[in-house]
Formats: structure tokens, sequence, C-alpha cells
């Protein structure tokens, strides 16, 4: 069964083209619960095959991902800010709160942008806040192409390495996930100590 839904996406995708992979990575780049693993991995096998180019499967994908991840954005800065205003009293949220919240984003923005990409669950939500805290749209561009660009080179990497064997698959994704989820902790602890050192050099 497994295998054939495998086959059965390897062969959409082949129809669907470069086009396909660009849209279906823009929907789960937005709201729809929609794995970029599904995509991806049969991508770089069909890249394996020869069918598609590489290098052409991993820039549509990162495109797809950034255009799913501005509309969040744009969506979260010009509706989000103006419903949290009116009802956010309702939820015990004050306008003070968007306030810290830009406030966090100005100074943060870029490293949580890009760790958000690599965490299963809040890469499609990270675009959200930097909306609602008016990010600067070419740092947020930048960091989000960055960290989408890491994780559609692992899953293409996975389809072209492992093939439509389901096994390896999913343990080359956990591993991948592992390593990811481990890298962002080490970087987040190297940003906030850098940042700490520099704030005290601030202050001195």
């Amino acid at each position: 069964m497994i295998h054939e839904i495998a086959q059965y996406l390897v062969d959409s995708i082949g129809t669907m083209g470069y086009l396909g992979i660009f849209l279906l990575m823009f929907l789960e780049s937005t709201f729809f619960p929609f794995p970029s693993e599904i995509i991806m991995i049969p991508a770089g096998y069909l890249a394996y095959q020869g069918e598609m180019n590489l290098y052409a499967i991993i820039v549509v994908g990162i495109l797809g991902s950034l255009t799913g991840a501005l509309l969040n954005y744009y969506l979260a800065m010009y509706l989000g800010r103006k419903i949290i205003l009116r009802y956010g009293k309702y939820f015990f949220i004050q306008e003070k709160t968007l306030s810290k919240l830009d406030t966090f984003f100005a100074k943060h923005g870029e490293i949580s942008t890009f760790t958000g990409r690599l965490i299963p669950g809040i890469r499609q939500l990270i675009s959200l806040p930097a909306g609602l805290a008016r990010m600067n749209i070419a740092k947020f561009s930048l960091y989000t192409a960055i960290g989408a660009g890491i994780w559609v080179v692992v899953l293409v990497a996975v389809g072209y390495l492992v093939g439509s064997n389901q096994a390896l698959i999913s343990e080359y994704l956990k591993s991948a996930t592992l390593i990811a989820l481990v890298s962002v902790i080490l970087i987040t602890i190297f940003y906030a100590v850098r940042y700490k050192k520099r704030k005290e050099i601030l202050e001195d």
C-alpha cells in the first residue's frame, strides 16, 4: 500500500512538472497541512532517474516555500494586526503585546525566521508573527529562503539517494529531523551567548 502511494506521488509530480512542485510547496508553506516530504522526496527520486533536473527542483521548491511564506506574512501584517487590535482584548491580548513582538522581531527576527523554518510544525507558522511584527521584508525573505533551502536540499537528497525505499526514507527523515532540531538548539544557544556578550560590551 505504501509503495503504491509513493509511486502515485512520483507519477503525479512527474506529470505536473516544476509548476506542480512550486504549487505544492506554496501550499505546504501556507496554512494547508501538506507535508513537504511527500513533494520533494519523490521529486528527488525523479532527478535520480534523470526525468527532472536536480538543481531546478531545488530552486523551484525554495521559490514555492518562499512565496507561501510571503502570503502568510502579508496576511498577518495587513489583517492580523487589525483583528488582534480589535478583538485581542477578549483573549487578554493588548496592543502592548504587539509592541513587544515588534521589538523582539526587530532584534531577533533573523534567527527566529531561520531556525523556525527548520522545526517541524513551526516552519509554516513562523511567517505569521514575522508579519504581525512587520519584520523587514528583505531580511524575512532572505532568512526564510535560507532555512527553507536547507530543508528542501535535505529532502531532495533523501529522494535522490534512497529512491522509493520507504523504510530507508523513514529512517533518513528521522535522522535529518533530529539533526535539524539539534542544530536549531545549538544555533540558538550560540546566538544567545553572542547577543549577551555584545549587549554587555555596548553597556560598558
